[in-house]
């Protein structure tokens, strides 16, 4: 197992170099990009810009996620992120991994974001699926589903329908992908269906799980996705410390579950 201190020693290798940092830059003026748009903006080789991305995909700081034929690149910030809270702000709480751009051309666009949590598979998968876990850490939400493809799922939360979908896909413990459709107010309810998949890979006693939002349409209103961040800092709480992490989601509806 990786300790800390050898995944610290990576991030900072990895932040040493200069071309490793502009490719960074690159990223965050353009997330989702592919080796060979990478490699147009600089004066090295295929190989050796490819050499630069696996060193920072080692060090957690590039999510690699395959579109078709190609593989895209992503922006990862929660290692950088994790180093300021050991060393700058005592209490900051943990948030989790993302990457975010558009990654077709066209009217749609995908978030992808990535956490790792220090739990099994199947464990991981029950708090995906158990409704009572769910709650604990989706904002109060209450999802129920029998989590078989075809079955329609629904997520209710102060008396009223706030998101629901169809299970696409059920790969336990590896693989979830179904739809999503937003209620809560018509500015998003208005957007129509999109697509989350979440995939989960065993990393010795840790899991990496990494959640792409897509088909959503280009300039949708961060609504529709800004809240995965919390609700997978909640999910990774929960497993590794066993408490419910607060956070503006949770205290919004459980505030509003409290107003007479």
């Amino acid at each position: 197992m990786v300790s800390y201190c050898q995944a610290m020693d990576e991030l900072f290798r990895a932040l040493s170099d200069p071309t490793r940092r502009a490719l960074l830059d690159a990223l965050n003026v353009e997330d989702g990009q592919s080796l060979s748009s990478l490699e147009s903006k600089f004066c090295m080789s295929r190989f050796g810009v490819a050499k630069h991305l696996k060193l920072l995909e080692d060090a957690g700081l590039v999510v690699v996620r395959k579109v078709g034929r190609e593989k895209l690149h992503f922006l990862n910030a929660a290692p950088v992120r994790e180093m300021y809270a050991r060393w700058m702000q005592k209490y900051i709480a943990e948030q989790a991994t993302f990457g975010l751009r558009d990654y077709t051309e066209g009217k749609m666009m995908s978030v992808v974001y990535e956490s790792y949590i220090r739990a099994s598979p199947q464990a991981l998968w029950q708090a995906l699926t158990d409704p009572e876990m769910r709650e604990k850490y989706q904002f109060g939400l209450k999802v129920v589903s029998d989590y078989r493809p075809g079955s329609e799922y629904t997520a209710t939360g102060q008396g009223r329908l706030v998101v629901s979908g169809t299970i696409v896909e059920a790969d336990p413990p590896w693989r979830l992908v179904t739809t999503y459709s937003a209620h809560w107010s018509e500015e998003v309810e208005k957007y129509g269906p999109s697509r989350v998949v979440i995939d989960i890979e065993k990393i010795e006693d840790t899991c990496r799980l990494v959640l792409t939002h897509d088909d959503l349409p280009r300039g949708a209103s961060p609504q529709l996705y800004g809240g995965w961040p919390m609700v997978l800092s909640g999910l990774k709480t929960l497993l590794e410390t066993g408490d419910i992490l607060t956070t503006p989601g949770s205290l919004r509806w459980l505030d509003a579950d409290d107003t007479p």
